[in-house]
């Protein structure tokens, strides 16, 4: 089983501040490691509700929480009203999303998110039951220059946006580009000498941009807020970790609209990020940002 260290774990515990008694969802249930403190916060009276549309984190998760009460759902937080409706109630004291892709994801090489492992493009984070989904072999393959372009630079922020779907285009031509290794293998002859040799790989962005494009991420956080914002109660309180600046930037936003509008409070006025302590002894919290926000 993957390892999976649970980010800003004590942090996202004092600044959510869950209680005995209270009903909270995770919406990002993963293998349930903030579930897990969550659940002995709230006690026996307490209920936590856990989202996630990972077949194989869901039941791992279970199996961690069986001494819980707690009620899990196969699902996108993206969809949290509907699993309110099938709960039986429209309120909840806390929310927590935490945006970062799992270790079980990342190190499951078949899952195709990582180019540490020769894989199959597929990088969705749905699994392989039921209906048909979006890959990144797909858009690597089939989408047109000028898209891969917006989706490189829009999702990835990168900067040789324009060399690197070129390079993707051209490629294809001669055959279509199947595994993880060769796609790295491509971003990297496509940039310049320097950019290649930096302490982040050269097709880091490239890969979070397919990520984000496959799995609809920016999109299902929009849908997301609102409706995790009328789930709650009043003095109720929403956490979200994000991982890179295109998902701090919409929650920043967001809740720097319900602060001005008089709705919320920002617990946090800076986002929290981890001590590097956390850093040394799990490397891919480096980039998560925590902010917090209670209902008035």
């Amino acid at each position: 089983m993957a390892n999976h260290t649970p980010v800003l774990l004590q942090e996202t515990i004092e600044f959510l501040l869950p209680k005995k008694g209270e009903v909270i969802i995770d919406g990002t249930l993963g293998l349930g490691g903030h579930a897990q403190v969550l659940c002995k916060a709230t006690g026996s009276d307490g209920v936590l509700i856990g989202i996630d549309q990972d077949t194989e984190a869901l039941s791992k998760a279970q199996e961690k929480l069986s001494g819980c009460q707690v009620h899990i759902y196969k699902n996108n937080f993206r969809n949290i009203d509907s699993v309110l409706e099938k709960e039986g109630t429209q309120t909840v004291d806390k929310v927590l999303l935490d945006l970062g892709v799992s270790s079980l994801q990342l190190d499951t090489a078949e899952r195709g998110f990582s180019f540490k492992h020769d894989a199959p493009l597929d990088m969705s984070m749905t699994d392989k039951e039921g209906a048909y989904h979006l890959t990144a072999y797909e858009i690597i393959n089939e989408w047109d220059e000028e898209t891969l372009v917006t989706i490189l630079q829009g999702y990835g922020e990168e900067k040789f946006a324009k060399r690197i779907a070129h390079a993707i285009t051209e490629a294809r031509k001669e055959k279509p580009i199947k595994t993880t290794h060769e796609l790295a293998e491509l971003i990297k002859q496509s940039v310049p000498v320097w950019y290649r040799h930096k302490r982040i790989h050269p097709a880091t962005k490239t890969f979070q941009a397919l990520r984000i494009a496959v799995n609809d991420e920016l999109e299902a956080l929009k849908e997301f807020l609102p409706k995790g914002w009328d789930a709650l109660k009043k003095d109720g309180r929403l956490a979200v970790i994000s991982f890179h600046s295109l998902e701090d930037r919409i929650v920043k936003q967001f809740f720097r609209n319900k602060k001005h509008g008089g709705e919320g409070v920002l617990i946090n006025k800076k986002p929290i990020v981890p001590t590097e302590d956390e850093i040394h002894n799990n490397p891919r919290a480096r980039s998560a940002k925590l902010r917090v926000i209670q209902k008035l």
